[in-house]
């Protein structure tokens, strides 16, 4: 039975065909650990990734299936149980130093806490929280999308523009903040302290922030969220609020989940699935000690304008009078 599971060419076809009858009717499946013992190569890739629930892990993942559709190798998932719990590093660090062990060939970690990690297969990151990791990773062009989406709203005459940040010690998060205040200051506006609140990624704080900018005597016109889970928290705040999004407030996320088609949310594309097929194909290159062009891996962002801006009611009749 072991030499049909395992594909050995020496067993006679009708001999083959009668085990392979047998395994179906009995339901009988290889064992992982004793197939990687058995041989060098495994053809299995490890995964581990927080809250596989959450819409970011969600668009990664669709990236990473479908690359695994077009190789040779098998998935096996491990979740750190959500971005928010206590011991994430540790838990990867032990996830990955167990896969390694004996399982998988390679393995994909997405965004990963760790900046180290002891393995003796290779590993490639996807969105790691340090820019600047010990190991192969995927990043997007942070700094540069949260240029593209203040400069959008810059140009659609917004002035007083509230930034809902991501959790603080992330680098993507640190990057987008600094595009946020450098967009400002390029346009010759101060950066305003009571205009950037401090947020963690979720609906939850997105929210929380959005009732917060909106209740100040000032308020913006409009709100740059960290990411789409954060802008569909300011778009709950708004209509709490009384306010009509685009027509009183200008909202802009950043990722482009699937949500942010659906609620016509203008964001910044990072191309989440695109990052989960391309670690897929650097790791097969590891894992055949093929060499990278390149350690890290920089996804282009891309602006997508939908209907939760438009331009400043009061600019446009001041631009008529002239």
């Amino acid at each position: 039975m072991s030499r049909v599971l395992n594909r050995k060419v020496d067993v006679a076809p009708e001999t083959q065909d009668r085990i392979v009858e047998t395994i179906t009717r009995l339901g009988y499946t290889s064992s992982l650990a004793a197939r990687s013992m058995r041989s060098r190569r495994k053809n299995l890739i490890g995964l581990v990734l927080p809250d596989v629930g959450f819409p970011y892990s969600i668009e990664i993942m669709r990236g990473i299936e479908r690359a695994i559709a077009e190789s040779s190798f098998d998935l096996l998932l491990y979740t750190t149980g959500g971005i928010h719990k206590v011991g994430v590093m540790t838990r990867e660090q032990e996830y990955v130093s167990l896969l390694s062990s004996s399982l998988v060939d390679g393995m994909v970690v997405v965004a990963t806490s760790a900046s180290e990690f002891s393995s003796v297969v290779p590993i490639v990151a996807v969105d790691p929280h340090d820019v600047t990791p010990g190991y192969p990773a995927i990043q997007a062009t942070n700094y540069e999308g949260a240029i593209e989406a203040m400069n959008y709203l810059l140009g659609l005459g917004h002035r007083r523009i509230g930034f809902i940040q991501g959790r603080p010690e992330i680098g993507s998060a640190q990057s987008r903040l600094k595009g946020y205040q450098d967009a400002l200051q390029s346009a010759g506006i101060p950066v305003e302290d009571d205009l950037v609140v401090t947020g963690d990624f979720s609906t939850k704080s997105g929210h929380t922030g959005g009732l917060k900018l909106l209740a100040l005597k000032n308020p913006p016109t409009a709100i740059f969220a960290a990411n789409d889970q954060s802008a569909m928290g300011v778009l709950q705040a708004a209509e709490e609020s009384g306010m009509m999004v685009p027509e009183d407030l200008s909202v802009i996320g950043f990722d482009n989940i699937s949500e942010a088609k659906h609620l016509g949310l203008t964001t910044i594309d990072q191309f989440l699935d695109e990052m989960g097929y391309q670690a897929i194909h650097m790791l097969i290159k590891l894992i055949n000690d093929e060499p990278l062009v390149e350690q890290i891996y920089r996804m282009p962002t891309q602006l997508v304008v939908r209907s939760s801006c438009r331009a400043l009611v009061r600019n446009a009749m001041y631009l008529q009078s002239f």
